[in-house]
């Protein structure tokens, strides 16, 4: 009887919280739609609080649409207008005069209270994310946000005939971020575990995927590549759609096979992918299903509380303008201090708290990454906010405790992850040429490859360092320093890479000795996360990063800052972690062919030269763990001096980050491995590989 009483009373409740909701939600509504018929004193700060409550009324708006079915009902020309309706404000052509531009708001404004309310004009944007998965609370908490600081102006006006003191504004912003930040982290806490939380992936299993109008039911922005793409995989016949899945689902399997690590005490794996794929990620949940594992799709980050990223993690469509997203990359800065930061680490350590049965059991993710959009060039403005010297220790400081604490909760020595790439139409006339030929570089034959590496492999395991050096404009002049093997017949300092978690086949790789490598690694131009760098320049002493640069803006500071914010990720140094000779000859001469080597991933970009990672090491808390090759050596590299420190001080000895450089073959002078008594062992020269047993290789070249 106490029972039913108590589940009773908590309905009750829940009924009496949802009844406050939705009366905050209509007098929020109601507010914000009468700004327009008020005045402020000051005609440019009307004028954004006029144009930013419209937008907020369409966002409102396309809440009920979404609640009352209309968009279900909505031919797809409507369809394209209305998403269109709902980015124009940020879309390029409408940028140069939005408040969302943070240039347009300093100098319509001033930059301090530009600065303040483009952040706020951005935040308000994750609105229609919210307004799809019809997240109400989401919603209320930004709009009463808003009329906070509305109401401030208007106060300030009325009272002192005069602007509110910048701080008073900024205090408001601080204050939402803190008093948010746990509902927020523990929505996306259960986003990221719960395959309850299906909003994405009942569109994905429940939708005709033949009527494109389904895309248009995930609230993100639709362009032809997503049309285009789920039409083309509409025309595919199903064993080709099911070749792309199984490709991708037994890489991930095979990933905790060759670890050791057992995958039927997983019970979830996250899907992360790029709209119009469904056809394949639908055919890729009822894989995993038979493995036992449900999917969980969430969306990428749309509000700076959820950690919003230039570059996207989750499921996601087309960047409205990625000088908007790039714009506002460090929003934070506007409240980042020691006290918020250990608040939202204990509000971090409080959601995993709440989801700790659902973490235990996950497997981690299965990415599907597209490529092939035009490269983004970004503008470096000085309007945008960006971290100072504090923060930027205070978020390496967070980083690294977060990544420590989501370790505590998902274990990395039992997940394990798979990532796939294919091209999207933007990539040119040639997209389904393209693609076919890409499905071909992804479904290589691993066996062939697995004995060519092996060859590379016994060569490198003789050599005491190896040696790097560039051709033509190419400056790189590097010495990599290996681990000693004690056991030559047992172990071995490289993992044999083939087409399990990082798939395309084509590469051995290594964490190196920090101690004794050093040298210059330059690359003329080269795309890292989704960013283009000139003349990348990194110089290693002992393994750490000693200076860096690189010719894309007008100052050496401008370039130095671009590097620092988006490579070293704000840390003053960082480690090598990882050497990689890729042998994928056929991708790159592929990428050759069809002039698409600034449009590929690392993911295949890293398989075709030697490549070089720096941060953590491949292993990142999977030290322990044995890994053996096929050949049954046992991978002795998996530690360098950094994280060997990581029992002694986890938070110094991880970066909780990884970016891989690649130095294309063309611009390759040679690779040599050099043993103790100083004999040399040539395995690439001129961009060729030379090492007996590896003439397979080079038969791409030939080929051309």
């Amino acid at each position: 009887m106490n029972e039913k009483k108590d589940i009773s009373m908590e309905t009750k409740e829940e009924g009496l919280q949802e009844q406050i909701l939705a009366e905050r939600f209509s007098l929020c509504r109601e507010r914000i739609s009468q700004i327009g018929e008020e005045k402020l004193a000051e005609e440019a700060f009307r004028d954004y609080f006029v144009n930013t409550a419209k937008q907020i009324e369409l966002f409102v708006q396309e809440y009920f649409n979404v609640a009352e079915g209309r968009l279900k009902e909505a031919g797809i020309g409507e369809l394209q207008e209305n998403n269109r309706r709902l980015y124009s404000d940020v879309l390029p052509e409408n940028y140069g005069k939005s408040y969302a531009n943070p240039a347009f708001a300093a100098a319509a404004m001033g930059k301090e209270f530009g600065q303040v309310l483009s952040f706020l004009a951005a935040e308000q944007r994750s609105l229609i994310a919210f307004a799809y998965e019809q997240d109400m609370e989401s919603m209320v908490i930004r709009m009463e946000l808003f009329l906070e600081v509305y109401h401030a102006f208007v106060f300030a006006g009325e009272e002192r005939k005069a602007l509110p003191e910048y701080e008073e504004i900024r205090d408001m912003i601080y204050w939402f971020a803190s008093d948010y930040s746990e509902t927020m982290l523990e929505k996306s806490m259960r986003s990221t575990f719960d395959w309850k939380e299906d909003f994405a992936l009942k569109i994905i299993m429940e939708s005709d995927l033949t009527d494109l109008r389904y895309l248009y039911r995930f609230g993100e922005y639709i362009t032809e590549n997503e049309l285009r793409m789920a039409g083309y995989l509409n025309t595919l016949p199903e064993e080709k759609i099911a070749l792309m899945a199984d490709t991708y689902t037994e890489g991930y399997r095979i990933g905790f096979e060759v670890t050791g690590k057992d995958i039927h005490k997983k019970k979830s794996v996250n899907i992360r992918y790029f709209l119009g794929f469904e056809r394949v990620v639908k055919k890729a949940v009822e894989n995993f299903r038979k493995m036992g594992l449900e999917s969980v799709i969430y969306r990428a980050p749309a509000s700076f509380l959820e950690g919003r990223k230039l570059n996207k993690n989750g499921f996601y469509g087309s960047a409205a303008n990625k000088q908007f997203d790039y714009d506002h990359e460090y929003d934070q800065a506007l409240f980042y201090d020691k006290k918020y930061v250990h608040h939202r680490l204990e509000n971090y350590r409080n959601a995993l708290e709440s989801v700790k049965e659902l973490a235990a059991v996950h497997g981690g993710p299965a990415v599907i990454e597209e490529f092939g959009e035009i490269p983004f060039e970004p503008v470096s403005k000085e309007e945008n906010l960006r971290l100072n010297e504090e923060q930027q220790k205070l978020a390496v400081e967070f980083q690294s405790a977060a990544g420590a604490l989501m370790n505590e909760y998902v274990k990395g020595d039992e997940r394990s992850f798979t990532i796939i790439a294919f091209p999207v139409p933007e990539i040119g006339e040639n997209f389904e040429t393209i693609f076919d030929g890409v499905l071909r570089i992804n479904t290589l034959d691993y066996k062939l490859y697995q004995g060519i590496q092996q060859k590379i492999i016994d060569t490198l395991d003789k050599a005491e360092y190896v040696h790097i050096k560039g051709c033509g404009a190419n400056k790189t002049d590097l010495r990599v320093a290996l681990h000693k093997l004690e056991n030559p017949a047992e172990e071995t300092n490289f993992e044999n890479c083939v087409a399990d978690v990082n798939i395309p086949v084509g590469e051995v790789f290594t964490s190196p000795v920090l101690k004794g490598t050093d040298g210059i690694l330059h690359v003329t131009r080269v795309y890292l996360n989704g960013l283009k760098y000139l003349n990348l320049e990194i110089e290693f002493k002992d393994g750490m990063i000693a200076d860096y640069s690189c010719t894309n803006f007008e100052t050496p500071e401008e370039n130095k800052k671009f590097i620092r914010e988006n490579v070293l990720h704000h840390h003053d140094t960082l480690p090598i972690g990882e050497f990689a000779v890729g042998t994928n000859t056929t991708a790159y001469v592929f990428a050759q062919k069809y002039d698409i080597g600034d449009k590929l991933p690392i993911l295949i970009a890293e398989k075709m030269g030697p490549h070089f990672a720096v941060g953590d090491t491949c292993y990142s808390h999977e030290e322990d763990l044995v890994t053996c090759n096929p050949d049954g050596k046992r991978l002795i590299a998996k530690d360098n001096e950094v994280s060997a420190g990581r029992r002694e001080n986890m938070a110094a000895a991880y970066f909780n980050c990884h970016t891989d450089i690649t130095i294309p073959y063309d611009e390759l002078g040679e690779l040599t491995a050099v043993d103790g008594g100083g004999r040399e062992y040539q395995i690439i020269r001129n961009g060729r590989f030379v090492l007996e047993g590896c003439e397979e290789l080079n038969r791409a070249f030939e080929e051309e």
